[in-house]
């Protein structure tokens, strides 16, 4: 590319974790406090990589090389955390080799090691100390790790003595690492190594306890980035593009002021270990002066989060989120269908069919003649027999959330008319506006506890959820009502039931193709 030179940079950045940020800067504005840059949208006719039609440009990757004209050896925490010894003469390299490469090979292979693992390790480590130094011996070694099937595959074997098809009990090691890939998306600890190497993981209280610690610990933050992102679709709000025409406010710092207040609220709900049902309730939220500005919550000044008590109740739960409302719109204007489904699908748990083949898309407005509301244009559209059954279900639960904005801002009139945000049930209830659909919601509070368990179950498993669980699902949405549906015991009760226990044998044909 001609100006690929002008891509690179150089820059000294000090050992240890740092934090990179690339954007492309079109304008600069500094908000009334003078407290914070807000990053125009991403200008337009830019030759480095083009996604989208109208020219706006998209970052594709970003490669971070060196270092370049290091001295010496780095001291960073990684570093310590491998090298837990030194050897000061060359015999004891060995036993230095073996205390560092059992100590790494047992957290990443998720177990208690063997003869043949340390032997094979020592055996790599040795070819590489025979070329070059003890750290290149060990960087040898660390290689073999990285690359091993035992560290890169969590492998859960069939039972010697059980027929094929058949449903086994998981052993403690087993269980470690799904309790760890579900609530850190990470590796089991020393802490939980120990109980599973030692058979305490079966004892209930020792479980609990353990469960406990790592909700409590910071790497349960995994749970609230990737479920909910994965639940909600969250990771979308990156990709979304707002119409720049429509939306010329629309910046990146609000962007990012979505995905950072969705988290904080939902990291929040399980650290206080909050019932789940405030995920519809919630009064308060995480703001900073560009969201709050965004909101219309005054006297918020700086760029930081802190939060805040909602007094208006159009706000409360995650309904009133701007990442959710604007994943649920389009680029230039509110999507009722899109809204109603995802009230259907992640609150009711009742997701509605595929539409039937060659449906008619929605008709927009022409660019002549009087403008209509989306709501006049999805009434066009439900004439089509088609369509009418299931927007029926959809629309109204869209509509009540019509006074957003697709940026999530409240409005009050569109196309020149009053916001009309009244909806009707197919059951014959009528509500009107956000804070009515909440309450009908929030009356089928059972409804949306199994509709948030399937998912995390689902989230758990790494599979979808099948009928054959169902009985298994009741039973922790029974037990967590005792408590008032807190996260502690949905999650608990999730990590004590059979489907994430038990793990079900490969019947022969399945088990045939396999070294």
């Amino acid at each position: 590319m001609e100006k690929e030179a002008d891509l690179e940079v150089r820059f000294p950045a000090k050992a240890g974790t740092r934090v990179v940020a690339v954007a492309f800067v079109n304008e600069l504005w500094m908000s009334e406090a003078e407290s914070e840059v807000v990053l125009r949208p991403p200008m337009a006719q830019w030759d480095v990589y083009w996604r989208f039609q109208d020219g706006t440009p998209s970052l594709e990757s970003v490669t971070i090389g060196g270092p370049y004209s290091a001295k010496g050896l780095g001291d960073t925490p990684s570093r310590r955390r491998i090298f837990l010894c030194r050897p000061a003469r060359s015999e004891d390299e060995g036993p230095c080799a073996r205390t560092i490469l059992s100590t790494l090979a047992r957290r990443a292979y998720r177990r208690p090691l063997n003869g043949t693992d340390i032997e094979r390790l020592l055996g790599l480590y040795k070819a590489g100390r025979g070329e070059g130094s003890f750290e290149a011996g060990i960087g040898e070694a660390l290689r073999g790790i990285l690359v091993s099937p035992k560290f890169l595959f969590r492998v859960e074997r069939d039972r010697a003595n059980r027929a094929p098809g058949t449903a086994y009990r998981l052993n403690d090691l087993e269980m470690a690492s799904r309790l760890s890939f579900f609530l850190w998306s990470s590796i089991p600890d020393d802490p939980l190594l120990d109980f599973a190497a030692n058979g305490k993981l079966q004892d209930p209280a020792v479980l609990e306890r353990e469960v406990r610690r790592m909700l409590a610990d910071r790497r349960a933050k995994a749970l609230t980035e990737n479920f909910f992102g994965q639940w909600l679709q969250l990771r979308d709000v990156r990709s979304a593009q707002p119409d720049a025409d429509t939306f010329p406010q629309f910046d990146e710092n609000l962007r990012d002021a979505f995905v950072e207040e969705a988290e904080l609220l939902f990291e929040s709900m399980l650290r206080e270990d909050r019932s789940l049902l405030d995920l519809l309730s919630a009064n308060y939220t995480f703001v900073n002066e560009r969201l709050a500005r965004h909101y219309g919550i005054a006297n918020i000044f700086g760029s930081f989060f802190r939060r805040v008590a909602l007094s208006d109740e159009n706000r409360w739960g995650l309904l009133g989120k701007g990442a959710v409302l604007m994943l649920t719109s389009h680029p230039a204007r509110t999507s009722p269908v899109l809204r109603g489904k995802f009230v259907l699908e992640n609150i009711m748990g009742s997701p509605p069919p595929p539409p039937p083949p060659d449906v008619p898309p929605l008709k927009e407005n022409a660019s002549e003649g009087k403008k209509l509301t989306v709501r006049q244009l999805l009434e066009q559209h439900r004439a089509n027999p088609a369509c009418a059954s299931c927007h029926a279900r959809m629309d109204p639960l869209g509509f009540a959330l019509d006074n957003f904005d697709p940026l999530g801002g409240w409005r009050t009139s569109e196309a020149n008319r009053p916001v009309d945000a009244s909806g009707v049930l197919p059951d014959g209830t009528r509500f009107q506006g956000p804070v009515e659909l909440r309450k009908i919601l929030m009356s089928r509070k059972e409804q949306f506890v199994t509709t948030v368990t399937e998912s995390l179950l689902t989230y758990a498993l790494g599979r979808e959820v099948e009928y054959y669980d169902q009985p298994a699902i009741r039973k922790i949405v029974t037990e967590a009502g005792s408590s008032g549906y807190r996260w502690s015991s949905v999650v608990i009760g999730i990590i004590n039931s059979t489907p994430f226990r038990m793990r079900k044998g490969m019947e022969p044909a399945a088990a045939a193709g396999l070294p």
